[in-house]
């Protein structure tokens, strides 16, 4: 099991002068802490700007450098390396991109001159857009992987659904932090253990990256709708999960308030999919 990944992304001096944030590199950290975490081992691709242009070069678009012969005729080179590694060791799990650049951006890439409409197009860069048979993911996204799974706990079925998802997300190579796991699904609780288990899952609240809650039953469960209105006004993103055929209403799944401060999905596999490629979901949510 490996990913093919951008060389900044291990070798941030790699990139442009001065383009690197801090969160690039919070990123780029949190994505290789996944793959050690999960066994994932990294092949570098190559970086076919600074073996182009060299490392000490200023920040530039593809049309304003790039968009020449010789750099396509380096790409068709470089591809070729990359489909050699692939035909040795089989495709990888994805590619681990970054946004913005012009050879390696996943859903964004600056490309003509600053300033025109033109200047950053969605799509992938020009060596990513080689591999369009491999899925991509943008390294701010591959780096949130620390979820928080809110649901109601308090009968059988409900944990024992609580428990196949999380095994489903886990299997899927996300970090879950179920609040049922820490104990928290007894009668028998006294005021002291009510303050504990507030403070851990307020602390687990703060340490995560996305929330998944889930929202069936004619209406959400109390502790669910905390949870996830304390996650949107952190910044968290917030992605529900409704299996309930039922609504609340003409056009709403639930409560409205939880509806329009989280993206709802209705299956494992929707769930999976707005997780490892969210599109514009990121942004909407302050992320």
């Amino acid at each position: 099991m490996y990913v093919l990944v951008s060389p900044c992304v291990l070798h941030p001096g790699l990139r442009a002068k001065g383009i690197t944030s801090e969160k690039d590199r919070e990123w780029f950290a949190r994505a290789m802490e996944r793959c050690h975490r999960y066994g994932i081992e990294v092949e570098a691709l190559p970086c076919p700007e600074t073996l182009y242009l060299g490392n000490d070069r200023e920040p530039g678009m593809f049309l304003d450098r790039l968009n020449t012969q010789e750099f396509s005729d380096l790409l068709d080179s470089l591809e070729h390396e990359v489909r050699e590694i692939i035909s040795k060791r089989g495709p990888p799990l994805c590619i681990v991109g970054v946004n913005s650049s012009p050879t390696c951006g996943v859903d964004a890439t600056w490309y003509g001159p600053p300033g025109s409409p033109g200047a950053k197009r969605k799509g992938r860069g020009a060596f990513l857009s080689r591999f369009s048979d491999l899925p991509a993911i943008d390294v701010s996204v591959f780096s949130r992987y620390r979820l928080y799974l809110a649901a109601p706990l308090f009968s059988a079925a409900e944990r024992n659904y609580n428990q196949y998802l999380a095994v489903f997300l886990r299997n899927n190579l996300f970090d879950v932090y179920l609040p049922q796991d820490t104990g928290d699904d007894s009668h028998t609780r006294d005021r002291n253990s009510h303050q504990i288990i507030f403070e851990q899952h307020r602390a687990a609240l703060e340490a995560t990256d996305v929330m998944v809650a889930v929202i069936d039953g004619a209406d959400a469960d109390s502790g669910t709708a905390w949870e996830m209105g304390y996650a949107f006004a952190k910044g968290i993103p917030v992605i529900s999960i409704r299996t309930d055929f039922r609504m609340a209403g003409h056009h709403e799944h639930v409560n409205l308030m939880l509806e329009q401060s989280s993206a709802i999905v209705h299956s494992e596999g929707e769930l999976l999919s707005l997780l490892l490629f969210p599109g514009g979901f990121w942004p909407a949510h302050k992320c």
